[in-house]
């Protein structure tokens, strides 16, 4: 059960630096180095038009997810992590949630995201939230390691 509260990271949060380094810490601990945004995470928080939400517990980060929409049409979920003892308690459906529910606010028709076919847990959320697979991404990762293509369409009014 979720008793943590989201909140959306803001750059001018006087915590700013000690936030993003708690979402750091977390994502070198759980994506393989290629595919980590440790490095760039602040570059990313920049750029236009992309968000990251976060789960804290107490004064812990129980985990994020980051997203962007590049145009008004679609959006994309870049990155969706929990910390391993905050795993199996809803913390990954609820961020998954407030993500697709900021999206739809900003009338965006359809959101994707990757997800690596061997993370089974991930995949039985997302398809849970109504996402379909698209197709199979041969060498997304990296040479041995592929990715669907995952998407959620949004009925238009």
């Amino acid at each position: 059960m979720v008793t943590g509260v989201i909140i959306e990271l803001q750059r001018n949060s006087p915590n700013w630096s000690k936030l993003v380094e708690d979402i750091v810490r977390i994502e070198k601990k759980i994506f393989p180095k290629h595919e980590s945004l440790a490095r760039s995470f602040d570059e990313e928080l920049k750029k236009k038009n992309s968000e990251l939400l976060y789960i804290q517990m107490g004064g812990d980060v129980a985990g994020y997810v980051m997203y962007s929409w590049p145009s008004s049409l679609c959006a994309c979920i870049t990155k969706l992590a929990v910390k391993e003892n905050y795993r199996g308690l809803g913390h990954g459906e609820i961020l998954l949630k407030a993500a697709v529910q900021k999206c739809r606010t900003r009338n965006v028709h359809r959101i994707s995201l990757h997800v690596d076919p061997t993370r089974i847990a991930a995949m039985q959320l997302y398809k849970k939230l109504g996402f379909q697979v698209d197709t199979l991404v041969e060498g997304y990762y990296s040479s041995d390691r592929n990715a669907y293509r995952m998407y959620l369409d949004f009925e238009m009014e």
